[in-house]
């Protein structure tokens, strides 16, 4: 019998789907003079993605956790946990509506995506569009 070869969509390639988006849209915002409202949906969307990104990183450790490779599982978490604390502080921010904040820790997301090479931006507002408050409306859920 032969291998069988999964060609579809896997956690590697929607975190670089990720990365790409978080690129672009810092890029975007730090061309911005303030935050208005598609400023706004930006950071949101950037919320998101960085959610997004540590939800992929959870998935391929949890790969790893099934074949009892515990410490390389938790090493992985461990190297990519600033994408879910940077989510968190960030939308801390959005919620408290402290736009003032904001710049100081979207420039400390800046090295996580140096990285990246962005010839053209590839995402437009209908990307981010409605983010912000799907964000709110997303927290005022879970409450």
């Amino acid at each position: 019998m032969s291998r069988i070869i999964t060609t579809g969509e896997t956690p590697a390639s929607r975190r670089h789907a990720h990365m790409r988006s978080c690129a672009e849209v810092l890029r975007l915002l730090a061309q911005r003079a303030r935050f208005d409202d598609e400023a706004r949906d930006m950071t949101a969307f950037l919320v998101f993605n960085l959610r997004d990104i540590y939800r992929t990183i959870d998935e391929s450790a949890g790969a790893w956790d099934e074949r009892n490779y515990w410490k390389k599982a938790e090493a992985l978490r461990e190297k990519w946990r600033w994408c879910r604390t940077a989510a968190d502080e960030l939308e801390t921010l959005i919620r408290a509506d402290r736009w003032n904040e904001v710049p100081a820790r979207l420039l400390a997301l800046v090295p996580h995506f140096q990285h990246i090479t962005i010839a053209a931006i590839t995402r437009n507002a209908d990307w981010w569009c409605g983010a912000y408050r799907a964000l709110l409306r997303r927290t005022e859920n879970t409450k």
